[in-house]
């Protein structure tokens, strides 16, 4: 093995403390859904008065959404990392493509929300673009993507990546275990429970601290190693 391969090898390996991606993401998405939820009504099909009062805080919310995604990209390098050689490809696939469609969702419904955000802000009479079926449809389908589909993929993303826990080792066995009863909940209630989709950032909060610890308290031969 030549010396520029080892020195390039080095570089490329995974920072010990990439977890914090992990971290980042779960307070961003918390202050994204607590912003969005003390802002906007759970009716989508609600009258539209809050744009004339919360356009601000709901604008500052959809502006944290590309963060999160981005640091939800890098907490999913790091599990990827983490379960290096042992990587089943069936379900790396699954937890793989699920997060992607997550935040593809996510993107999807923030995009709509800020668009309908920007026509609010320039539009010379807001009140009729409120009252137009244009308004209702955006709001609907912003509804919709993010407490239909996007829950259904983080829920999926949960139940996959608490399996690969499980099979591999990679974290103690009860964060698998609280993945999938989180997971159900989710699943079950997203209809009924506006906070459903803060079970997720909190279990990957937790998944995240352990990961990190890991890897900080893990001596530097064994990252090379294991590169």
């Amino acid at each position: 093995m030549s010396e520029n391969f080892v020195l390039t090898r080095k570089q490329l390996n995974t920072p010990k403390a990439a977890a914090i991606a992990g971290i980042a993401f779960s307070v961003l998405l918390i202050a994204i859904l607590w912003l969005l939820r003390r802002s906007v009504p759970d009716d989508p099909l609600d009258s539209g008065a809050w744009i004339a009062t919360e356009s601000g805080t709901v604008v500052i919310a959809l502006n944290l959404i590309p963060f999160a995604g981005v640091a939800f990209l890098w907490f999913i390098g790091v599990l990827r990392d983490r379960l290096g050689q042992q990587e089943d490809r069936f379900f790396a696939t699954v937890f793989f493509g699920s997060s992607l469609l997550f935040l593809a969702m996510l993107f999807a419904a923030a995009a709509i929300a800020g668009a309908i955000m920007l026509l609010a802000a320039n539009a010379s009479e807001p009140d009729q673009l409120i009252n137009s079926p244009t308004f209702h449809f955006a709001r609907a389908t912003v509804y919709i993507i993010a407490n239909a589909y996007a829950i259904k993929m983080a829920c999926v993303f949960m139940i996959s990546t608490s399996t690969v826990v499980i099979r591999t080792g990679i974290a103690p066995r009860w964060i698998a275990i609280l993945g999938f009863f989180l997971a159900c909940i989710l699943l079950v209630g997203s209809y009924y429970m506006s906070w459903s989709m803060a079970v997720l950032p909190v279990w990957v909060f937790l998944l995240s601290i352990h990961i990190l610890i890991h890897n900080l308290r893990e001596p530097q031969g064994d990252d090379h190693a294991r590169g």
